[in-house]
């Protein structure tokens, strides 16, 4: 985790004179930050361009997780503080708000900034090592979120594509069914015309007359079919055919 160190408030506000700025400096140190804050608004009223009671308000306001006020404070702080020992560190402050909010380009910027004042300052530049870091793995995991979102847009207008051509075969294949029962119904009527011409046909058939064939006759046929069947039969069998031997290799 990035070390979000705030500097102190006690050694910038030691020169000054306003007893607010004192009394919230003593606020501060108990952990009142709210208290704190009111009595270095109360500074500022006095004195707007102080940049120890703009400084300090940014502390309070920090403590109590109010980032953006906060870095408008630091910021207000840079523009009006006499040594570059207080913008160095309202630099890495502002690093610090805008890490918090995870806006890690924005921090990167600022820590550098406060390392150019102060290059010695470790904090500074365990946090800006830390930032760099933290902005390289979100970069990553957006080109995979990119990368996953793409392959899930290609693969949905697959499934979509499929889902068309699903629909249209399903729409072929009832149009095919419609045509089938088209002319399922056309050969229909047509069979039971065709059927209706036959049995008018049979009707005007002439009755079959009895056969002439007499007794004899129609044993010695029904001998001949019979022999004949045993011929078929006995030719269905050579059919079959026989095993054929399978040869040695040696």
């Amino acid at each position: 985790m990035a070390a979000l160190l705030l500097t102190g408030v006690t050694a910038l506000a030691q020169n000054g004179t306003n007893k607010f700025i004192r009394k919230g400096n003593e606020l501060y140190q108990k952990q009142l930050f709210s208290d704190a804050e009111a009595n270095y608004k109360k500074a500022l009223e006095q004195n707007a361009q102080s940049a120890v009671g703009s400084y300090n308000l940014g502390n309070s306001l920090y403590q109590q997780k109010r980032f953006d006020d906060a870095r408008t404070q630091y910021a207000n702080s840079l523009k009006t503080a006499d040594n570059s020992r207080m913008k160095a560190e309202a630099d890495y402050n502002i690093g610090n708000t805008f890490m918090e909010a995870k806006k890690w380009e924005e921090s990167i910027k600022s820590y550098k900034q406060a390392l150019k004042i102060n290059p010695a300052d470790e904090d500074a530049r365990y946090n800006l090592a830390y930032a760099q870091a933290m902005l390289k793995k979100q970069q990553q995991d957006n080109k995979d979120n990119k990368d996953n979102k793409d392959k899930n847009k290609d693969k949905n207008k697959d499934k979509n594509k499929d889902q068309h051509k699903d629909q249209n075969k399903d729409q072929q294949d009832n149009d095919k069914k419609d045509q089938n029962k088209d002319q399922q119904d056309k050969d229909k009527d047509k069979n039971k015309d065709q059927n209706k011409d036959k049995d008018q046909q049979e009707q005007q058939k002439p009755e079959p007359q009895p056969s002439k064939m007499n007794k004899q006759e129609a044993e010695r046929l029904l001998q001949a079919l019979s022999q004949e069947e045993k011929k078929l039969q006995d030719k269905a069998r050579k059919m079959k055919g026989q095993p054929v031997p399978v040869e040695k290799d040696w």
